[in-house]
């Protein structure tokens, strides 16, 4: 599963998606692999800039940000990339992700 997330500082899960001007790419299979640095050039006094960074994401599972829109959240969707709302350390939102996905793959449907 590839995993991004947007932050100013590649410590914290800390900005809005159309603000998202760096993405943190890692990967998960049984263990967490950080892939790359990504940088997108977002306007700061335009509106509506989720879909350049769901277009830098296009090879990702699912986007972690503070916030997004609901315009955003359809391109996503139309792109096949989950959204998730979180905030914090970048480590401890990818283990809370993790640990929920994992959580869910050994849930017995009744």
């Amino acid at each position: 599963m590839r995993l991004a997330v947007v932050s100013s500082d590649g410590e914290n899960v800390d900005l809005h998606l159309g603000r998202g001007s760096t993405i943190y790419v890692y990967d998960y299979d049984e263990s967490l692999e950080f892939v790359e640095k990504r940088e997108i050039e977002i306007a700061g006094d335009a509106k509506h800039q989720g879909g350049k960074v769901i277009k830098t994401c296009s090879d990702c599972d699912v986007l972690i940000c503070v916030q997004y829109g609901f315009k955003s959240k359809i391109k996503a969707d139309d792109a096949g990339l989950k959204l998730v709302m979180d905030e914090g350390p970048v480590d401890e939102v990818l283990k809370r992700y993790i640990d929920h996905v994992e959580f869910m793959k050994n849930q017995s449907i009744i």
